[in-house]
Formats: C-alpha cells, sequence, structure tokens
C-alpha cells in the first residue's frame, strides 16, 4: 500500500540526442536518463529530494493544478 504522503505526478519523457529527458511538469522538474527507466528514475529522485530539501513555501508556490496531457492534429504547411 502507498505512504499517505505519496502524490501522483506526470511525467513527460522524450527522447534527446543519445539519451532520455523526464519532465514533471506539476513541479517544473527535469532529469534525465540513458533509458526511459532511468530518466524515469531519475526524475524520482529529483522529486523526492525537492521534497526533502524545499521550503514548504517553494513548494506551494511551485505545484500546479492538475495537467492534462494529450495529442492532436494540426495541419502541417
Amino acid at each position: 500500500m502507498a505512504d499517505t504522503d505519496d502524490r501522483l505526478f506526470t511525467a513527460i519523457i522524450e527522447s534527446a540526442d543519445d539519451a532520455y529527458v523526464a519532465f514533471c511538469p506539476e513541479l517544473d522538474i527535469a532529469s534525465q536518463g540513458v533509458s526511459i527507466e532511468d530518466a524515469l528514475s531519475n526524475l524520482r529522485e529529483a522529486v523526492d529530494l525537492f521534497f526533502q530539501a524545499a521550503d514548504p513555501k517553494e513548494v506551494r508556490e511551485r505545484q500546479r493544478g492538475h495537467v492534462f496531457v494529450t495529442q492532436f492534429q494540426a495541419a502541417r504547411g
């Protein structure tokens, strides 16, 4: 069972050259790794470290509400 302090966040992961970049839009935190799993693990660690080190005021200021990720089609010219 998850810890009651656990929160669910969004991870947007994209390839960049020979690595992957993982971004958490709710906190504006990014990390990278050599694989998708590595990038996600590093992002999770960065978010954990942020919560351990950040002042509660900074957490409130940086944290955004719900993030919706979708795709759409656009005409290419």
